[in-house]
């Protein structure tokens, strides 16, 4: 897998403070316009790499000089630290996210000041450095950004300015005494208190860069985080920004552990605009490539980080969605649909989807399962919005609202791009429903809103009974072909086209509408999603099983008398015979004009969400409990030679077994072909028992 691992960036970004005082949306509106100055040059090279910068010392240069100023922390800032001190928060690596953020958010406020002022001499990199030393249990975090002075450090670090800081605490107060604080101390972006979690004590140096060619003096502030006391020292060779060192606590020593605080950075910080080095190292060096016009993207950009997201250096992405919008949400959206065909098991699977959530670069959700609804699990990519809130634990956010809303824009995107697809490539897409299709179909199951479901089933094919073998059609194509007035949309599941074509339903329903065109299904589950959608476009969605089970223009009467067929008297000593052999088995047995070539099927209300039933709840319960709910009628067709064969051998007595074993393979025959069938094992030997009778008769008393 390759990186990007250079990157010269030139940038105008929005301003925002140091601690992210002010809205970010707002001061993001403001001076959007910055936003598309920046550009990027990659260069390729293998996943190893080392890219040093000497161009900032993180070494202990500062030192104070003159008094202390000793502060007391704001009350509320006293409560906030004793309980992140004492959180048993199990993410407390979160602490580096945050400090990097705010970095990123102080270089992004020096790079404004920079292109907006008409002069200026400091030309000095932004850039973050990270320094771990596991020998003094030291973390240090320096960023070239704005800097602070001492007021601000003051006010930034010494009381709680942010709103997400006072909302925690007014959370906190509704809790009972007793309730955990590790509930919700997740809910709230806390920021630079985070360090606390890890640190026993905390030392920021900062500085103001230079400002009309004056000098400006550095300070230090410094806090245990638990006597309620910050102090505040002018110290000397402190570099314009702010370095943060934090003393690690015995418990969060691997904090100083260079792999470690690596793989964090890596998790969580790819993608900030500024270059971040650890230990002399680059570490951020690919390219967030769903900032820049979709246009100006190439396809070996879109594979490389494909293969980057994924993990699968082997894989390409079959699609790729990637669009941005301000309204209604800013997002910024980059979505892959894997190559590779998923297996059963990868279908089965309840993982939550490849993507991830970004605010500003800065990774809030990892393979999240709150954007995208559960059935798009197959999806990779990228979504940045800016309207989310940062916060300590980017699994508990704020805004949940919010979050919903971007999932059901997203989905009703990603719907949009399917259908777009499908029209313009419609080979491919198929090969897509074959790959995947299965996905689509589990959200029209789970989807609640009938809307999303009609939109889902418009990408869904099927085979039907007007077009030729592999030929496939959608049920918006269907409902164009459907005659005036026409409000049914009618399936057929079977388990292939050739079993479809010679069901006993299709030939009942065609005797009685030669012209109807009905889908074919050939996915057990099909028959689930039709059933579940219900209708389409207004229009309703139904089995021609439950239509022909329904319909109450058939009676008993086999109609006038003809050749080859059973005469009233006949048929009706042959059903009453019936109902008393086959007993519980069935609800009624009747004669049927309904068919041609078959001699008997048996109709079944919801036969589709019957057989359901039985490969599910009933799937181990007794034969007789199972006919008992199915309650099936047996239909008999007075012309087939074998229902006549049938009523011949009721006139002679010694042929009673021999008719009830003709009868039980009748009635075996009909429940097999309405799916209904579940262990063939017994199936078998009646049917040995059948021909041996016939062998019999025809050996004893040879037919005339």
């Amino acid at each position: 897998m390759s990186m990007f691992v250079r990157t010269n960036v030139t940038r105008c970004g929005a301003i925002f403070r140091y601690v992210a005082l002010a809205n970010r949306r707002t001061l993001t509106q403001r001076y959007s316009v910055f936003e598309n100055s920046r550009t990027v040059t990659p260069t390729w090279v293998g996943r190893s790499f080392s890219v040093a910068n000497p161009s900032l010392s993180v070494e202990d240069v500062e030192h104070v000089r003159g008094p202390a100023t000793k502060k007391k922390f704001q009350a509320e800032t006293q409560k906030l630290l004793d309980i992140v001190a004492k959180s048993l928060y199990s993410e407390k690596e979160v602490f580096i996210r945050e400090l990097i953020s705010n970095a990123s958010d102080a270089i992004e406020r020096l790079r404004f000041e920079r292109t907006t002022a008409e002069s200026t001499s400091d030309d000095s990199p932004m850039e973050i450095h990270v320094k771990t030393d596991e020998k003094k249990h030291l973390l240090v975090i320096q960023d070239t950004g704005v800097g602070m002075s001492r007021e601000e450090m003051e006010l930034n670090l010494g009381t709680i300015a942010r709103s997400g800081s006072r909302e925690f605490l007014s959370s906190l107060d509704k809790q009972n005494q007793g309730a955990s604080n590790t509930d919700i101390i997740g809910q709230f972006g806390v920021g630079f208190y985070a360090t606390f979690m890890v640190a026993d004590k905390v030392e920021v140096y900062s500085r103001l860069h230079p400002q009309d060619g004056q000098e400006t003096v550095g300070h230090r502030w410094s806090s245990t985080g638990h006597d309620g006391e910050f102090e505040l020292h002018e110290a000397e060779n402190v570099s314009p920004g702010t370095k943060i060192i934090m003393h690690l606590k015995d418990s969060a020593l691997e904090f100083a552990r260079e792999e470690v605080v690596e793989g964090i950075l890596k998790k969580y910080s790819n993608f900030v605009g500024a270059p971040i080095y650890l230990n002399g190292r680059r570490v951020n060096a690919i390219e967030p490539i769903w900032l820049k016009d979709p246009s100006q993207v190439t396809e070996e950009e879109h594979n490389s980080f494909y293969q980057y997201l994924s993990g699968n250096t082997y894989d390409s992405p079959r699609y790729t969605l990637m669009y941005k919008t301000d309204a209604p949400i800013n997002l910024r959206v980059l979505l892959y649909v894997p190559n590779w065909k998923p297996s059963i098991f990868d279908v089965a699977r309840e993982s939550d989807n490849g993507v991830a959530l970004y605010s500003r670069k800065v990774l809030i959700m990892n393979r999240t399962a709150t954007l995208l609804p559960k059935w798009l699990r197959f999806f990779k990519g990228v979504v940045d919005s800016e309207d989310v809130p940062l916060n300590l634990s980017r699994e508990l956010l704020q805004d949940s609202a919010l979050i919903n809303r971007i999932k059901r824009l997203l989905t009703a995107r990603v719907l949009r791009f399917f259908s777009q697809q499908s029209s313009r490539e419609p080979e491919k897409f198929g090969r897509f429903l074959k790959d995947f299709g299965l996905y689509l179909k589990e959200g029209l199951i789970t989807e609640p809103e009938q809307e999303v479901r009609e939109q889902i089933a418009k990408l869904l094919r099927w085979e039907t009974s007007a077009l030729p073998p592999e030929q496939t059609t959608s049920l918006e194509e269907y409902a164009g072909r459907m005659v005036a007035g026409e409000r049914t949309i009618y399936f057929l599941s079977a388990p292939s086209r050739q079993l479809a074509e010679a069901s006993p339903y299709l030939e009942a329903i065609r005797k009685k509408s030669p012209q109807i065109e009905v889908l074919f299904l050939y996915e057990p589950y099909d028959e689930l999603v039709l059933m579940q959608l219900g209708q389409y476009d207004k229009k309703s969605l139904r089995s021609i099983e439950t239509t022909i089970a329904e319909d109450a223009a058939d009676t008993d009467s086999v109609g006038p008398e003809r050749p080859n067929c059973l005469t009233q008297d006949e048929a009706s000593r042959l059903v009453s015979w019936a109902k008393n052999v086959l007993g519980l088995k069935v609800k009624n047995v009747k004669v049927t004009q309904r068919l041609t070539s078959h001699p008997c099927f048996v109709s079944v209300r919801e036969a589709g969400a019957m057989r359901h039933f039985l490969r599910t709840t009933l799937a181990d319960r007794p034969a007789e409990e199972r006919f008992h709910v199915m309650e099936p009628i047996l239909e008999l067709n007075p012309e087939h030679d074998l229902v006549r064969y049938l009523s011949q051998l009721l006139s002679n007595p010694s042929d009673e077994d021999l008719a009830k074993a003709l009868l039980g393979h009748l009635f075996d025959c009909a429940i097999a072909q309405a799916g209904l069938l579940d262990d063939v094992r017994g199936l078998a030997g009646r049917m040995n028992d059948l021909v041996t009778k016939l062998i019999h008769k025809s050996t004893v008393s040879p037919s005339p």
